[in-house]
């Protein structure tokens, strides 16, 4: 038997709310791109099993722009997704609204670089890749300044981070800005030149969200209090019980196989995040003031790259403490 004190939530909870359709498409369609975190470690359970009585079906997103474009569409209900390509869909108008943060990134995002460069100035000339519109990207280009950097001083290259990994095995980039599973690859025959953690340290933070569609979770709040619940479980499990995620354990074992990853590796990934408490959730850090001021902030970035055409007046219901207040007053 698993021994996982949010997979005993998610159980009941299926329980309570009734078994879920065998027939027909999903009630509930799950982004997730592939990132660790301890939720994942119930991603089976959750295909098998759904949640709050509703059927659940997961897409894989390897950029958070095909997030945006699914959310736009219609077609993905929640997601991760970073607190970059975010902000550009609110902007643009995108039906989505930021309920939880999955994760602060702190330094589980690097940028990791060969031997020709050891030290910032070093970048001149190189070949840097990241996934465009992405935290990393955001974050690199904030390095750059803070070093008096021009971006038209080296090639920063638009990849995902499959094809990252790729380009990098080949030696046809420098380095890259990236997070894990594709980070631990490059690290393998590379150094760490900078962290998320650094950057955020300097005044600008990165972040993993919960992103839905407001027409979702209208329609569907007990669902959306469901899942919150389930993630904010599975974080105090993690806080609770880091050594329950390392090498050898169910938990570990669950989280790689959602992420085609690799086991080993993912109690030392998870360390480098932190996972915001429910009451850290709802305060002004974060879903009640911090995440809407960091959209804003993200946003002027973008159009700063000409990748926006202007930023919106205001940002303030671009997320919502609202689903993990009910989860912390027992709402489901």
């Amino acid at each position: 038997m698993k021994e996982k004190i949010c997979k005993t939530i998610l159980v009941a909870a299926a329980l309570m709310f009734g078994a879920v359709g065998s027939a027909g498409a999903a009630d509930v369609t799950v982004g997730f791109q592939l990132v660790y975190g301890p939720w994942k470690a119930l991603k089976k359970d959750l295909e098998a099993n759904g949640l709050g009585g509703k059927s659940i079906e997961f897409v894989k997103f390897t950029s958070g722009t095909e997030v945006i474009n699914a959310m736009a569409s219609g077609s993905v209900d929640i997601s991760l997704n970073g607190s970059s390509p975010t902000a550009a869909g609110y902007s643009r108008g995108v039906d989505l609204q930021v309920i939880y943060i999955y994760d602060n990134i702190n330094n589980a995002e690097a940028l990791v670089v060969d031997d020709s460069v050891t030290a910032p100035q070093d970048l001149m000339g190189k070949k840097i890749a990241v996934p465009f519109g992405s935290t990393t990207h955001f974050h690199m280009m904030f390095a750059l300044e803070q070093f008096n950097i021009s971006p038209k001083d080296l090639e920063v290259i638009d990849m995902s981070p499959p094809d990252m990994v790729a380009a990098w095995e080949r030696g046809d980039i420098n380095g890259g800005f990236v997070w894990d599973p594709a980070l631990g690859r490059m690290k393998e025959k590379g150094r760490v030149l900078l962290t998320s953690g650094d950057l955020s340290n300097w005044g600008k933070a990165t972040f993993d969200a919960m992103v839905a569609r407001k027409g979702f979770t209208d329609e569907n709040p007990d669902f959306t209090c469901q899942w919150v619940k389930m993630v904010s479980s599975a974080d105090a499990d993690y806080r609770a019980n880091p050594g329950a995620y390392g090498p050898g354990t169910d938990n570990a074992m669950g989280i790689a196989d959602a992420v085609s990853g690799n086991a080993d590796q993912v109690g030392g990934v998870l360390a480098l995040y932190d996972y915001p408490t429910l009451e850290q959730q709802v305060s002004g850090t974060w879903l009640g003031g911090g995440v809407q001021n960091a959209l804003m902030a993200a946003s002027d970035f973008l159009v700063s790259q000409g990748k926006l055409d202007a930023v919106l007046d205001s940002y303030a219901d671009s997320a919502t403490p609202k689903f993990a207040q009910m989860v912390l007053d027992g709402g489901c």
